[in-house]
């Protein structure tokens, strides 16, 4: 599991640089002598930051798939701004099911499309996991509160949710399944959703109701069929 917060900064306008420099002036230390000093810490940009919290084999993604591209621009123009002249964030949006053979390279096009939305100056608070692992985290076991798991997930602006029919079919993955994408289907949450099967296997693993509100909530997107871990030539 994954999970950014697009982080927080003091330097954005010029009443709290005033107020930094009459604090500093009160206590009777010169701006320009801290300004000075060696060792201080670099500033990352905003991307930067973005890539320390990606895996690192996608740390450079870049999408190119014209459905992908197209649906990070609609996420964007959709972004609102929480206060006047602050950044504006992910908020509601399209969805995307990116469907195709192992090795196709759908994760590498959504973690690639997380990317070009803060490239495009958007604000993006996101958590990404594979379907396993969030079942896994989903299972009742002591210290561990389900209900808090799955509202995190549901909750989250934006959610790339990676190999979505890879586990065993079970009441139990049917049933957080839809719970899932239920909560975001009616909340009109931006998700990233991959998967292996073609749509008549993931109703059958997955039960109607889920893949009804796929069919509605997302813009399906087809892979070639083509391993790009084996054919790197095909990339």
């Amino acid at each position: 599991m994954r999970t950014h917060r697009d982080p927080q900064t003091l330097a954005d306008g010029p009443s709290v640089l005033d107020r930094m420099a009459g604090i500093l002036a009160a206590r009777g230390i010169d701006r320009a002598t801290l300004d000075a000093l060696p060792g201080e810490a670099e500033r990352f940009s905003a991307e930067q930051a973005l890539s320390a919290g990606l895996p690192p084999r996608y740390r450079d993604a870049a999408a190119d798939h014209p459905l992908v591209l197209a649906w990070t621009r609609q996420v964007a123009a959709q972004a609102v701004a929480p206060s006047t002249g602050a950044r504006r964030q992910v908020a509601t949006g399209p969805s995307l099911l990116m469907a195709g053979v192992t090795g196709a390279g759908k994760t590498h096009q959504a973690y690639g499309a997380i990317r070009a939305l803060l490239q495009a100056g958007i604000g993006v608070r996101w958590r990404a996991t594979t379907a396993a692992d969030l079942y896994a985290e989903l299972r009742p076991s002591s210290g561990t509160d389900a209900e808090r798991v799955l509202a995190a997930y549901s909750r989250v602006p934006l959610l790339l949710l990676d190999d979505l029919g890879a586990a065993k079919s079970s009441e139990f993955v049917e049933e957080q399944t839809y719970r899932l994408i239920n909560r975001r289907y009616n909340h009109c949450l931006p998700t990233l959703i991959t998967t292996n099967l073609q749509i008549r296997d993931l109703k059958a693993h997955l039960g109607d109701r889920v893949t009804s509100r796929l069919a509605q909530m997302t813009t399906r997107v087809e892979f070639e069929p083509v391993d790009r871990r084996r054919h790197p030539r095909a990339a």
